[in-house]
């Protein structure tokens, strides 16, 4: 092979670069995709009972119709989406999210009876609680009316309260509540660390430096399922 002037010498026949590309290549160019390329990470998870999975690496709960309730679906995620198969038929597509501990929630996934339910739920949650003591009352509703914008998620955390005064007992929920109260700290977990710690057993000697947290709700927690 020999060049000359730009001009390439192989087996008898000379072409520059620019001659093959305008002879042969040019033609078989194609415009560049409207979207940029995505790299793909999947996995295999189950429905959850609410009609949920789970992203584990950001700890985000994404919705799906509940006809799929526990079964087993393929999730194909990127940096943007997040997208949900079931036997090769895309389910459900969201726009990803990294908050922990928080919901994707598409109304069309969930059963019909659903926004009846969540609408009466708060009145059944404060009978409850008033049950219980006027206190318990006070703190339910503070977490009821905080975002009435995600009320499904906050009847949840309200229902794992309540639940505590099946494992500890009507006296303690409602010093744990008291204390909360009085720290102005409402949500799921303060009360979980509260009956954890036994911080309710001498409310004297504990400060709001005690009860300090991060101020965000985890529905139930890991306790709600033993």
């Amino acid at each position: 092979m020999l060049t000359v002037y730009g001009l390439v010498i192989r087996a008898g026949r000379d072409y520059s670069r620019r001659q093959r590309f305008e002879e042969l290549e040019k033609a078989m160019l194609v415009p560049l995709p409207m979207l940029r390329y995505e790299f793909k990470k999947q996995c295999s998870v189950t429905v959850l009972k609410y009609g949920y999975i789970s992203l584990a690496q950001d700890k985000h709960f994404y919705s799906v119709p509940y006809i799929y309730i526990g079964k087993r679906v393929k999730v194909l995620y990127t940096r943007y989406n997040v997208e949900i198969f079931y036997e090769y038929e895309r389910i459900a597509l969201h726009k990803r999210s990294n908050r922990p501990h928080k919901y994707t929630i598409d109304k069309e996934h969930l059963p019909p009876t659903h926004k009846f339910v969540v609408e009466l739920e708060p009145d059944r949650l404060l009978s409850l609680a008033d049950d219980i003591h006027k206190d318990v009352t006070v703190f339910i509703s503070k977490i009821l009316n905080k975002n009435r914008e995600h009320r499904d998620q906050r009847i949840r955390a309200c229902q794992g309260i309540l639940d505590f005064s099946k494992k500890v007992g009507n006296d303690r929920l409602i010093k744990a509540c008291q204390l909360a109260l009085e720290c102005e700290i409402h949500n799921y977990l303060i009360i979980k660390k509260i009956l954890r710690e036994g911080l309710d057993m001498n409310r004297e000697k504990n400060t709001t430096e005690k009860l300090s947290m991060p101020q965000h709700d985890n529905i139930r927690g890991s306790e709600y399922y033993k």
